[in-house]
Formats: structure tokens, C-alpha cells, sequence
């Protein structure tokens, strides 16, 4: 087996789907006997990394600044000292840093560039660097469209698609929380009763659906039914007006103790077991929509509306949860259908994580293999 020593970009390891991807190919590389190193500016996933066999290098390559241009120097330097073997940067500005690093290296001897597409970025000169990649990987056929559509120069042998994946044994089917997290549950949350509970995830952003989600819970409350509704996700300092918005809106509603804000939690897979239904209402289409797989491997049923990353999957998982875009009256029939009698989920993972990284890493090497 050749070593491979592989080197991944992208601004910080805070959480989020890009970070969390980004740790399941380092402790895969690790397991495989691989090198793995992450360069961010850090944040709380490092110890996690770190213990897992990786190593980092913290450099701020995401700050939005003119100075950031100053790390394109030192990471060509250490690219050609440490002898890495793939490049891969996963987010723009990252990219952009890694791109003009290694052009300036010798073409016989320098890494392979290699660019995730994580998200339907805008349209411009400035997204266009995720296309710079030796290798494109897109995380969906959502992506791959998206590229394909608005980079046409883009060669089309140039993008592989590779699906994130959810790993069965982390988010197992029909999991049930312990009697003790359970016990703490209903301690923090009494307004909880044995009723249908609602789940939405994400973080507090316009874009997320929480309005609709408001007025969904209060459609369902209007014709009889005792649901509660949960919106868990962390407010980012610069959006704190719009939780405060949010919040005013549930309390002018009258449904102070029918929605329930709970914040970051990183208890999620608790929670998604705990609910009834979780919901995926986003005004913009998601480039694949890992909180939706996370719920439908442990058997709770979503329902989202039918476009980007998020029909893909309802379509191919759980195609009973799919609404039209923007069509309140739709979600409201659909989700009391699915409350009186709601299809299974399927048990057979469609998106297992280990496909996704053993089609990573097959990715890395046969690109290494190829001359320069």
C-alpha cells in the first residue's frame, strides 16, 4: 500500500456538516495508515482530531481579509517540506490559499489538488475556485447539476459524485436514549407531555423555514391536534435579532408553550429519537441535507420540502415525506397524514458513511497514481 500523506483545508472546526465530514476522512485515512492533517484557525472539534491520530496545523486560511494572501508563502513551503501527497480544500477562500500555493510549485512533484463542493455556492469568479480541483467532488446529484448548469467549462470527467453518509452504528435504527438522558429530558422540558413532538433543526438563520415552522404548529394547534414543536439549533451572535424576532412571534401567537427553543444541543440524536417528526423547511435548496439522513437512520420520518439535497434523499429514503416547495397547505395535510399513520422508514442505509469514505480515499489514490 502506498502511504499517502493528505493535507485538508478549510476555515475552523467549530461543528457543522463540512467539519464533521472533514473528521470522518481524517480518522479514516488514520485507520488506513495514512497521514492526516487539517489546517484551520481551530475551534472545538481539534481535541476530537487530535485523538483520533491527526494532526493540525492552525492557520486562519478562511479570514475574509487581504491579509489573508500571506499564508499562500508559508503553505507552499510547507506543502514541498512535508512531502504532501493530496490537497484537498473543502470551503472558498481555503481554496483559494491551497490553489495559489500549489500552482507555484513543480507540476512533477507537487500534491494533487483535489476541491469538495459543499454547498450551492453564488455564482462567480471568487465560488468558481471550487472547480479548480484536479478532482471535483460533489456531495449530491444536487451539486453536480449546479456545477454542470452555471461552470459549463467544467469537464464533466473532472467531478465525481460522492454522497455524504450517515454512520448506522453512530445514528442506529430504532435507538432509544437512555433512562437517565430521558429522566433529564423531561426534567428540563415538562411542557413536553406524551404528545406529538415536531422537530426542527439548524441553526437560526432566515433561510432555515422557522416562520413557516411557526405557522405550521399553529395551523396544526388550530385544528385540534396536542402537537409540540421544537426548534434546536444555536444563534450565531450577528443573528441574535432574528431569535429574538423569532421568539416574539411565538409568544404573540399564543404558543409560548408549544414551541420550544432548546439552542445548540449535542445531544441531537436524542432528540431526533425523541420526536415524532422532524422537519427540513429550507427557503434555499441544501446541497444534500445530512440532518435529514441522521433522522431517517433512526427510523423518524421527515418530511421537507421536495427540492435541492433534501428531496434527493426524501426521494430515495423516504419519498412519503416530500412536499412542494413553499406549499404551506401541502405540509399541513402531509405532516397530519403522517402523524395518523406515518410509512416506516426503511432499516437498509442508502447513504452509508463507510461508502462515502472508501470512496474518498479510492478517489485519493487513484489520483496519486496518475501522472502529473
Amino acid at each position: 500500500m502506498v502511504r499517502l500523506s493528505v493535507a485538508q483545508l478549510l476555515p475552523a472546526l467549530n461543528g457543522g456538516g463540512v467539519e464533521r465530514g472533514t473528521l470522518e476522512v481524517a480518522r479514516e485515512l488514520v485507520r488506513c495508515g495514512h497521514r492526516s492533517v487539517v489546517i484551520s484557525s481551530g475551534g472545538r472539534l481539534v481535541p476530537e482530531l487530535l485523538r483520533d491520530g491527526s494532526e493540525h496545523l492552525g492557520w486562519s486560511l478562511g479570514v475574509k481579509s487581504p491579509l489573508t494572501l500571506r499564508w499562500v508563502w508559508p503553505l507552499r513551503r510547507w506543502l514541498t517540506e512535508q512531502r504532501i501527497t493530496i490537497l484537498h480544500a473543502r470551503s472558498r477562500l481555503p481554496a483559494w490559499i491551497g490553489w495559489l500555493a500549489w500552482r507555484g510549485m513543480d507540476p512533477a512533484t507537487r500534491p494533487r489538488f483535489v476541491t469538495t463542493v459543499h454547498g450551492l455556492y453564488s455564482i462567480s469568479r471568487y465560488s468558481a475556485i471550487m472547480t479548480r480541483g484536479e478532482r471535483v467532488i460533489a456531495v449530491s446529484e444536487t451539486v453536480r447539476e449546479y456545477l454542470q448548469r452555471h461552470y459549463p467549462e467544467l469537464p464533466a470527467a473532472r467531478v465525481q459524485v460522492i454522497p455524504r453518509g450517515v454512520d448506522p452504528a453512530a445514528f442506529p435504527y430504532r435507538y432509544q436514549p437512555s433512562a437517565a438522558w430521558l429522566a433529564d429530558w423531561r426534567r428540563h422540558y415538562p411542557q413536553l407531555p406524551d404528545a406529538p413532538v415536531l422537530t426542527l433543526p439548524g441553526r437560526l438563520s432566515r433561510l432555515k423555514g422557522h416562520e413557516e415552522f411557526i405557522e405550521l404548529m399553529a395551523r396544526l394547534r388550530a385544528s385540534g391536534l396536542p402537537v409540540r414543536g421544537l426548534i434546536v439549533g444555536g444563534v450565531e451572535p450577528r443573528r441574535q435579532r432574528y431569535a429574538d424576532e423569532l421568539q416574539e412571534q411565538v409568544r404573540a401567537r399564543g404558543l409560548g408553550d408549544v414551541i420550544l427553543f432548546t439552542g445548540h444541543r449535542s445531544d441531537i440524536r436524542e432528540i431526533y429519537a425523541v420526536s415524532t417528526l422532524v422537519l427540513s423547511l429550507s427557503a434555499r435548496p441544501e446541497s444534500f441535507g445530512r440532518t435529514v439522513l441522521e433522522a431517517l437512520s433512526l427510523g423518524t420520518p421527515v418530511v421537507g420540502y421536495g427540492h435541492g439535497g433534501v428531496g434527493e434523499i426524501l426521494a430515495r429514503v423516504y419519498p412519503a415525506g416530500l412536499v412542494p416547495f413553499g406549499d404551506l397547505e401541502a405540509l399541513t395535510e402531509r405532516v397530519i397524514e403522517l402523524l395518523a399513520a406515518a410509512p416506516p422508514v426503511p432499516p437498509k442505509p442508502v447513504f452509508p458513511l463507510q461508502r462515502m469514505l472508501d470512496e474518498t480515499l479510492a478517489l485519493y489514490a487513484v489520483l496519486h497514481q496518475c501522472p502529473h
